[in-house]
């Protein structure tokens, strides 16, 4: 995983930090090469944490997944948090219930099929369990500037997970 530190985020004085994330995901192919990036901005000091990273053969559902938790995890302490994205199936995941279904279901769908990625839909509740979060849906390359930073982000990680396997 690739960070770049603006300024330091983990040295905050406050006990519940006000956050908002920007996150995105790329894919090649789908399934195929793929990368994600997120940037964590804290709200009163405007400091900020960008990651990003990427994988040699994944869906473009994971790598929104995985922007988010990725940077979840990197928060210290219990946070109220914001998170914009432009995926409508994280959003749907959480606003609309997908996720008390599918756990109430055995992690089926109402097909009856297994939930997709349920690895990384684990891992994020798991990791979202500290924190007050706010989910937004924000439309894709519509000129937001942290939407459109992260893309620009995901997208370089997915052409670096290219250039490794050799798909340019």
């Amino acid at each position: 995983m690739k960070q770049v530190v603006t300024d330091e985020l983990y040295d905050l004085p406050t006990v519940n930090s006000e956050l908002i994330l920007y996150t995105d995901g790329s894919c090649s192919r789908n399934p195929g090469p793929g990368g994600w990036a997120a940037v964590l901005i804290h709200i009163p000091t405007g400091k900020q944490l960008h990651l990003s990273g990427g994988e040699p053969k994944t869906t473009n559902n994971r790598m929104e997944i995985t922007a988010i938790l990725s940077a979840v995890q990197e928060l210290k302490r219990p946070s109220s948090l914001t998170i914009f994205t432009d995926s409508m199936y994280v959003v749907n995941a959480f606003k609309s219930g997908w996720l008390t279904k599918w756990q109430r279901n055995g992690w089926r769908t109402l097909q009856g099929k297994a939930v997709e990625n349920i690895d990384l839909w684990q891992a994020l509740l798991k990791a979202l369990e500290p924190h007050r979060v706010e989910w937004q849906h924000v439309r894709g390359h519509a000129g937001t500037y942290y939407n459109e930073l992260c893309d620009q982000m995901a997208r370089l990680e997915t052409a670096e997970q290219q250039n490794r396997a050799g798909q340019n």
